[in-house]
């Protein structure tokens, strides 16, 4: 039968935790100062998600019976909400970001992929700060920047606003194309620490 020491001892680390997470935003090099924007965005992204893995299926009917094979993989657009501060930082490096992809008042905007795409980067970290999962989002850009909602009785709140990224797909350190970005291979357990092949 098991107990609660038991159940303590498998909850590795005190178990991870939704609010112990790091988001890194980079910027197209059209957007100006988007370094720094980067660096403001790692304290201002108040919300996030490490993303799901999906593959779809194709059933094929033998005789009557549903017969399941794997499909194609698909990727959901990623999003991350942002506090926003009275100087409109991130709000402002996103509609740059935006308009270089397509311009608001005309039809114009870069065509080459390599100019308006980058990666994106979000860090799972434990109760130390020290990272324990990282994903990143390849090619990634914002389709969606959020209304800003204002109201005479929103009081005591700062506001807030959600971006949507799409990207082509995602690695991690548990991905086959994932071991590349400084993230760590191996896993703790109670009786030990044991590299992951990668």
């Amino acid at each position: 039968m098991a107990n609660i020491a038991d159940f303590k001892a498998q909850m590795t680390g005190g178990g991870a935790r939704p609010n112990q997470f790091r988001v890194e935003l980079t910027f197209p090099s059209f957007v100006t100062a988007g370094a720094l924007v980067g660096l403001n965005s790692q304290f201002l992204c108040k919300a996030a998600q490490l993303p799901a893995s999906t593959v779809d299926n194709v059933a094929v009917f033998y005789r009557g019976r549903p017969v399941n094979f794997a499909g194609e993989r698909t990727f959901q657009p990623w999003s991350v909400t942002v506090y926003n501060d009275t100087t409109f930082t991130i709000r402002n490096a996103m509609e740059v970001w935006s308009d270089g992809v397509l311009n608001h008042s005309q039809t114009n905007g870069r065509v080459n992929p390599r100019d308006y795409q980058v990666d994106l980067l979000v860090h799972q970290l434990d109760r130390n700060g020290a990272t324990v999962k990282t994903y990143k989002f390849v090619d990634a850009y914002p389709t969606v920047l959020g209304p800003i909602g204002l109201d005479f009785e929103s009081n005591n709140q700062i506001e807030t606003f959600e971006i949507e990224f799409t990207y082509n797909y995602w690695t991690s350190d548990t991905t086959s194309s994932g071991s590349g970005f400084g993230v760590n291979t191996s896993v703790t357990t109670p009786v030990g620490t044991f590299p992951i092949p990668v």
